[in-house]
């Protein structure tokens, strides 16, 4: 919904950095504006290793301010969303010839004590001949190093925080596209498309956080004083059916210097990636290619038992992210933390523009946004998101075990695997969708697999979906385990139902978390 009133703040950028700031300052009361000219996190946000991490490899390069701010966050979002996030062991096998053992002794120590780790347990050290983690690798290996970190369902990270952005008063609009934004003395006018129809908003300052688009948006669309390239590079995953049968992941060192994830993945599959490649032209055409995908594949065959072939990838993604850095170095080596850069002279309105940063210190990267920006807004200095849950994850204690537990007892006529899918996306909120139901038939119509008629139009109503691949793909990861038919029935379901369903509801409250 637009209105004709003056936003403290427009953002630019509907993925985990704009949902990050609108949500933080929503939350110190000022008036919010966002768009994102396609689905919230449909760009790098939805194509990370979706992990919460403090970056073990980043030690190498020396970025100890970045690895300690991001093992600290690993906490503060657990508790924030246990339904999205949650804890993982890392295995990472010795392999002679590379990075020696007494080298990774020492950056594991520096990771288990940088960050005040406090529920995650520490790194340890083990035999691979003894432990099951052993089991479906190559003979011939035998020490490795277990840490723990975090996996972090990623679209919905993004979701969350835009729902609660919308609940506390901003106003989120998705398929809205900034065309220009000019200043007009100590305001920006701002030009959106919206279904086709062109408007204006003014806002004292202005947040490009258009992630891999935001030096083009600069070049092209915002009237700033300042053109700041950046390093876009390209990270690819690939999916497998899955290659062993326990809960750990594997981190694996590659003769390149690069390391690559293998991870437990949607139950059924492993996720491995990513690839480090510097990347040209459109980011909205970003696509995996036949070299990543052998490279990937090359790498877990050195190391797996059983061996994969590029037809055995069942699914692919691939991102582009924004980096801040000169193009002189590798790309794996450029730095990952983020910079934020005020535009502004004399008396004009500021332009904040984001650069770099990680999906594990979004939430630090929005409170140093407010606080560049308080000077031009008055004092709304008080950070506050550290201590609060987001959607969701208001579970006693932060337990999501006891809390599904909780939930057996109550809708035991739901079937485990469909009620456990619904408490890992939605946590708390998963009342919106059951409702007053008391057995099946209460979930409305059924399109197929474990998917109802509740469940989408929860979608549409509160979560911003528009489309099938909203859900199938970024709301959840349906995508992998529903038959044709389901996925189309889903399609035809939005093409039906989206014109007599507001799909971007702004500023009302949530009566049932």
């Amino acid at each position: 919904m637009l209105t004709s009133d003056t936003y403290d703040v427009a953002i630019i950028g509907g993925g985990i950095n704009g949902a990050g700031i609108a949500r933080d300052a929503a939350g110190r009361g000022l008036k919010v504006f966002l768009c994102e000219k396609n689905d919230l996190a449909s760009a790098t946000s939805s194509a990370s290793t979706k992990l919460i991490h403090g970056g073990l490899r980043y030690l190498e390069y020396y970025e100890f301010r970045l690895v300690r701010e991001a093992l600290i966050e690993r906490e503060v979002l657990l508790n924030a969303a246990p339904h999205i996030i949650w804890p993982l062991r890392f295995v990472l096998p010795h392999v002679k010839g590379l990075r020696p053992a007494w080298m990774i002794r020492l950056g594991l120590f520096l990771y288990d004590h940088l960050g005040g780790r406090k529920k995650l347990p520490g790194s340890e050290g083990i035999h691979l001949s003894h432990h099951k983690a052993g089991a479906p690798l190559v003979p011939g290996m035998d020490k490795a190093f277990v840490y723990s970190d975090c996996w972090v369902q990623d679209a919905r990270l993004v979701v969350l925080n835009a729902m609660d952005a919308r609940d506390r008063g901003a106003e989120i609009n998705v398929g809205t596209e900034c065309l220009s934004a000019r200043r007009d003395g100590g305001e920006w006018i701002v030009t959106v498309r919206q279904n086709g129809a062109e408007h204006e908003i003014r806002a004292k300052s202005l947040v490009n956080a258009a992630g891999p688009w935001c030096a083009e948006l600069l070049e092209k669309r915002v009237s700033a004083h300042k053109k700041q390239g950046i390093r876009l590079v390209q990270g690819s995953h690939i999916v497998v059916p899955k290659l062993f049968d326990h809960d750990y992941c594997y981190i694996f060192q590659n003769p390149d210097g690069r390391i690559v994830f293998a991870i437990p993945y949607e139950q059924d599959f492993t996720l491995i990636g990513t690839t480090d490649r510097d990347y040209k032209g459109d980011p909205a055409r970003v696509a995996i290619s036949d070299d990543e995908i052998s490279y990937m594949c090359d790498l877990a065959n050195t190391y797996f038992a059983r061996k994969i072939a590029p037809k055995d990838v069942v699914w692919s993604y691939s991102g582009v992210r924004p980096l801040y850095g000169n193009g002189e170095e590798n790309a794996s080596a450029v730095t990952r933390d983020y910079v934020l850069e005020i535009d502004q002279q004399n008396d004009e309105a500021p332009l904040l523009n984001i650069y770099g940063g990680k999906i594990t210190t979004y939430r630090k990267l929005a409170e140093a946004a407010l606080a560049k920006l308080s000077p031009f807004l008055g004092n709304h200095e008080t950070a506050w998101t550290s201590g609060s849950p987001l959607p969701g994850g208001d579970m006693p204690d932060a337990d999501f075990e006891s809390y599904f537990a909780a939930m057996q007892q109550r809708f035991s006529w739901l079937p485990e695997a469909q009620l456990y899918r619904y408490v890992r996306n939605y946590g708390t909120l998963i009342n919106q969708i059951i409702a007053g139901a008391t057995d099946m038939s209460g979930l409305g119509d059924h399109l197929g697999d474990d998917v109802y008629e509740n469940e989408l139009r929860y979608l549409m109503e509160q979560e911003w979906a528009r489309c099938a691949d909203d859900v199938l793909w970024r709301r959840s990861k349906l995508g992998l385990h529903v038959s044709k038919d389901t996925a189309t029935a889903i399609a035809d379901w939005f093409a039906k139902t989206a014109p007599s369903i507001r799909t971007a509801p702004s500023g009302e409250g949530n009566d049932d978390k």
